[in-house]
This record gives structure tokens, sequence and C-alpha cells, in this order.
């Protein structure tokens, strides 16, 4: 027999599978063979911290089968191929969906298979050059390969999170990632599943073409019908463009083809370290932190300052920041962690939204907010001043201009800075000085509402780093909401993160998913579409 009940239990009676069936045994009077965990999260609003699990149980019997549902991948090596620009997760999955479809993907990637990306991103780290090809954003896997792996996601309306997560599992992601509430992979085994989606496309007939940066559409009598490349060699067919939210060359490359969008509110702050004790300590209300049977604690915060919101993002626990720069003279931070999430350091950016800014401009050493028409492009090249001013601010190295977090609340320089999980190192600098007006007083009335929430969050035990701008794309691409092509151009189809339309793994991953199946029900293709209702 099997049953499924809910528990609400003690961090040491949720700790692992034998306490979790002596606990179910106790409370249902039966002989349990084995559990299995359907959803777990942490309840820590109160003193007292408490785990509520839903668990099925096989009483009597042993468990059949697997605990995910594995898909099937046909053969298309000879069908009709699909362009998918980018191999982030918009476009890993978008392939592999048009092989379930039985749509041949073509994929090309302006980085490096997600193995090289390892060596470049070490000497990113150790010498501070930047490769613009092969960096923390650009290369196989996209910029979540190395940027923690979360797979968290609040949009659940336009299509299903459990099917990505269980063909995460399908390729190597553990089981618990279909439990957990905020799910998690990890930078260290990331890398692995990616490697193995990319197998499934290969094994299936689909290609993958590493070093290959598109550098235009080819364009005939106003659809796009595929892409030119620097080499220049074409790859022909209708194209799904997932390049995510750092490829700045191909939003101008689209701006000067007149390819439809528009500029795009966006975020934009620093990335805040704290010691993980001390959040352990401030989350779980004890001055002992987690403990042995807790992981480590997170946070999310979400404030108002003058009409704007101030919030955290992308928050790491037991995690580390990394210089995320894909060009020289720019600096730019954002934070990751591995699957144990055991570093002595948390980190979050904490961002103020940026609205309705058409110009930027330089003023007395100072960015200030105008309203005059720029074009599409104007959000994007405020993150590139800003950008470039932390690399001004941060000694002209991928080391990176930092304040500690009373410091700047006081409006004072710091005199030091305490050790950072951050490699390249730190440069203290007035942030409060330097960034603009309109962001600094903001992230002040932010960080002092946080410490009203969480006492002791507001300390100098925690440095600011700077900057954190890629929080999102800078510019929407447009596209009809019915058949997902761009307005301007049939045969174009706008994805995932870097088109707008998404901000995550898992969003971008629906999103790619859509447009495959967006492009296998158009009468460019006579194929059998039965499949696309069983998502």
């Amino acid at each position: 027999m099997i049953k499924e009940i809910q528990l609400r239990l003690q961090p040491s009676q949720a700790a692992n599978e034998q306490t979790l069936r002596e606990v179910a045994c106790r409370e249902t009077g039966c002989e349990i063979r084995a559990v299995r965990v359907l959803k777990r999260s942490i309840d820590a609003r109160q003193r007292t911290i408490y785990v509520n699990v839903s668990l099925r149980l096989f009483i009597n019997e042993e468990p059949e089968g697997e605990a995910y549902t594995k898909r099937d991948y046909r053969d298309v090596s000879g069908a009709k191929q699909v362009i998918v620009v980018g191999a982030g997760p918009a476009g890993l999955f978008a392939a592999l969906r048009l092989i379930e479809l039985g749509l041949k993907p073509v994929i090309i990637e302006r980085g490096k298979d997600v193995h090289s990306r390892k060596m470049d991103i070490a000497r990113l780290c150790r010498e501070h050059k930047v490769d613009s090809e092969s960096n923390y954003c650009f290369g196989e896997g996209g910029a979540g390969a190395f940027s923690d792996g979360k797979l968290y996601t609040r949009s659940k309306k336009r299509g299903s999170v459990e099917r990505i997560l269980n063909i995460f599992r399908q390729h190597g992601a553990d089981t618990s990632i279909l439990a957990d509430a905020h799910p998690h992979i990890g930078t260290d085994k990331l890398p692995r599943i990616i490697e193995n989606i990319r197998n499934t496309i290969l094994q299936s007939g689909g290609e993958v073409h590493f070093s290959t940066c598109m550098s235009s559409l080819i364009i005939s009598s106003g659809e796009v019908v595929g892409v030119l490349t620097r080499d220049g060699s074409s790859f022909m067919g209708q194209v799904i463009l997932a390049t995510g939210h750092s490829a700045r060359d191909v939003y101008r490359s689209l701006a000067a083809q007149n390819v439809a969008m528009e500029t795009k509110d966006i975020a934009v702050g620093v990335r805040l370290e704290h010691p993980q004790m001390l959040i352990d300590q401030i989350r779980y209300h004890s001055s002992k932190g987690r403990g042995d049977y807790l992981p480590a604690a997170e946070y999310s915060f979400v404030a108002q300052s003058g009409e704007r919101g101030v919030y955290s993002f992308c928050m790491c626990p037991g995690g580390i920041v990394v210089p995320s720069a894909t060009a020289q003279e720019e600096v730019v931070v954002n934070g990751m962690s591995s699957s144990s999430r055991n570093s002595q350091w948390a980190n979050a950016g904490i961002v103020v939204e940026v609205k309705g800014i058409h110009e930027t401009k330089f003023a007395i050493g100072q960015l200030h907010e105008l309203h005059e028409e720029k074009g599409t492009l104007a959000m994007m090249e405020f993150q590139e001043e800003l950008e470039r001013l932390a690399w001004i601010n941060g000694g002209m190295r991928q080391t990176a201009p930092a304040q500690r977090m009373v410091d700047f609340v006081q409006k004072r320089n710091s005199s030091d800075l305490p050790v950072s999980s951050y490699v390249p190192g730190l440069l203290a600098t007035p942030l409060h000085f330097w960034l603009p007006e309109f962001i600094t007083s903001r992230l002040r009335e932010g960080f002092r509402a946080f410490d009203r929430v969480s006492p002791g969050f507001l300390t100098n035990e925690a440095v600011m780093i700077g900057v954190e701008t890629r929080t999102s794309a800078p510019v929407r691409i447009l596209r009809d909401k019915d058949t997902l092509q761009n307005i301007t151009f049939k045969g174009l189809f706008p994805c995932g993160e870097g088109a707008g339309y998404a901000g995550g793994i898992v969003s971008a991953a629906i999103d790619g998913e859509l447009c495959a199946e967006t492009i296998a029900k158009s009468n460019a293709f006579s194929t059998d579409f039965t499949d696309c209702t069983k998502r």
C-alpha cells in the first residue's frame, strides 16, 4: 500500500531517510519499507525551527521505478533543422524539446564547452584577464553554469516547473531538487549535467558548434531564414535567439537590422557579503547558528524607497563572490555556491529598481538621472557606464571596489576591509561618493529597513562589493504573444532571459520549450505534434 502524509518535524527528525521512516512509523502505526520525500521546506519564522515534509510511504512493499519522469528523445538526424543561438538554459531546453517534437536543433554558441570554460574562469580570477568569449557569462550552460545553479522560480503559469526539474534529474541532478522548496544543484555539479544534456542532443542527431558567434541575421523578404557568424559561415533555418542578458554585441546588431526592441527596466546595486555564521544566527534565532541539522541560512528582503523597490537578489548561502565581466575595463560581480554551501560567507545582490531612465551622463564625477529619449539601448549603456566606473575605482583591474556596510550608510570611508571570498581582491573605496545618488540613497534606506526586520543585518562585518548590474536584460526583443515570433520579422523567436522573457534557469528553460513548441506548431513543419499536449 502507498500512502501520502504531511509532517511538521524538528530538524533532527527530518535529517535523513532513516529518521523520517522511524517518525512515519510512529505516526501511522504501520511498517514502512521506504519513504520518498515529495516536498520539503524550512519554517524559520519563529524561535523554534520546523521542517515541513510531505512524504510518500511504501507500506509493506518496495517502491517501483524511478522517483522522476523520464523523457524519450528520438533520432532527428534527418529532420528539418532549427537554429538555436546560445547554449544557456533557454537554448538547451529548446533543443531538447525540438528533439522530442521531431525537429533537429543546430546550436551555435559563441563560447567554449563547459569544461574548457573552467580554465578561462580560473585565469580571470588569478590573472585578471577577461576572455570576451569564455567567462562567467558566455559559454556552454550560460551564466547559470558557474553562478550557483538555483532552480527556484515564481514563474509557474507559463509551463511546468516540475517537468524542467525532472529533465535535470534525468541528466544527473540529485533527486532532492524535486522535493526542496528552493531547489539548488550547485556550481560544482551543474557542469556535468550540462555535458549530459549536450550528449543527449548529439546522440539524437542534433548539432552543437562552440566558438561560433552570430554576427547578424539572414533576412529574406521580411523573414529571418538563418544566421551569419563572425567567420563567414551561415546556418539556415528558423532561429531561436537565446543569447543571454550580457550579449551586448547582439543587441547592437539587432538594432542595426531594425529588429523591434524596447528599453526594459532593470535593477542595479552591489553584492553584499556577510559571514555565514552571522546570517545563520539571525535567521535561525540562535547564537549557536544552524547547528548540525539545518542548512546554511538564506534570506530574502524587499523594501520601498522613493517609489522604487530595493531587494535582495540571487542569495547565495555558503557561497562566494565572483567576477562576471565580459570585456576589459569593466568590473561586474555575481555570486555562486557549491552544492554543499559550506563556505564561511553568505552573499546576495542588493539592488534598486531603475525605471524610466532614457539617458545617463557624467556630471562632476557622478551619474545623474535624466528623462530624455535616447533609444532602446539606453539602459544597456547605463549598465556599461556603471561597470566602467567600478573598474576605475577598483584599481583598473578585476579587483572590485568595496566598502563596509555601516561605513556606507554613514557616508564615511572604510579604513580597512574584512576578509572576502572574492578571489581577485577588493579595494576600499567610497561607494557612497561615486555611485549615483539615486542608487545609494535607496540602498541606505533599504539596509535600514532590512535591519529592522532582522536585527544585526546592518553591520560593519558585512562588505559591499561593486557593482551588481546584470540582474536582467536591459532590453526586451518584442514578439507576438501567440506566435512568439519577433513582431518585425517572422522566423525569429526571441527567447529566454536575454530576450526579456525570463529571469533565471527554470523560467528560461520553460521559455525555450515554449518557443520550440510554437515552431513545431507552425506550418513550416509537417511534424506529428501530439506530444506538445503532454507537458
